[in-house]
């Protein structure tokens, strides 16, 4: 396989690109610069002029918010079939947030006269994108819900309930799953700092929602964790 072809394989696996006909796909792809990235490396910051968007076709990318005292705010996190920055290709608007590879990474970068030139040529393609971004905001949207309106312990209290969703092992009317974020990486999520993630995880355990060894967590009840964090007690 030729690496146009692969690079027309990866554009394939995205939601964005998976509708397109081979001949639009080709032409994509043809014109895609792929770029590979080491973990700790930036993608690009908040506010840098935006030339187009990214496709990751391995690794993950953290897209993050930094207030000028260092505390850093997790906008989302992306694995392989993600696509990210197709806001500014739209609004002509610089990058919304800063974008780092959490781990050694492959990333596809697409020009924004191109995406542009495929939505003129094929309206069906823009609906999608519209939708892909309409889904982004109301994400953004219930982000801001859970910051804004969640104590701490309720936003911890999701954050495992998202984790068990993804990989948790559900057992006899309960879930085990290995937390693999640390403490600081838990904080950047649910918008606080460590100390407090550690004092919300101990609280937790106290009430009986979680039973925590190392990284092993148990859930109980999920149910009882869930409304919890619904803020029901």
């Amino acid at each position: 396989m030729d690496r146009t072809a692969r690079k027309a394989q990866a554009l394939r696996q995205t939601r964005l690109f998976s509708s397109l006909d081979d001949e639009s796909l080709a032409w994509l792809a043809a014109r895609a610069q792929q770029q590979p990235l080491s973990a700790g490396e930036m993608l690009f910051f908040s506010g840098e002029a935006a030339t187009g968007m990214f496709v990751v076709v391995s690794g993950t990318i953290r897209a993050f918010q930094q207030n000028t005292d260092g505390r850093e705010q997790v906008m989302h996190v992306d694995h392989a079939g993600a696509t990210i920055a197709d806001v500014p290709v739209f609004d002509d608007g610089p990058y919304p947030a800063s974008a780092i590879a959490e781990t050694d990474a492959e990333i596809l970068f697409l020009r924004k006269e191109d995406i542009r030139q495929l939505c003129l040529k094929h309206p069906a393609f823009a609906l999608s994108a519209l939708k892909l971004m309409a889904e982004r905001v109301r994400k953004h949207a219930q982000l801001v819900n859970v910051l804004s309106l969640h104590e701490v312990g309720q936003r911890l209290a999701l954050l495992l309930l998202s984790e068990a969703e993804k990989s948790g092992l559900k057992q006899e009317g309960r879930i085990d799953l290995h937390l693999s974020l640390s403490n600081h990486e838990i904080a950047t999520r649910i918008g606080t700092v460590r100390d407090v993630v550690s004092r919300a995880l101990a609280r937790l355990q106290q009430l009986g929602l979680v039973k925590l060894k190392l990284r092993a967590v148990t859930i109980p009840d999920a149910h009882a964790l869930k409304v919890y964090a619904e803020g029901h007690r």
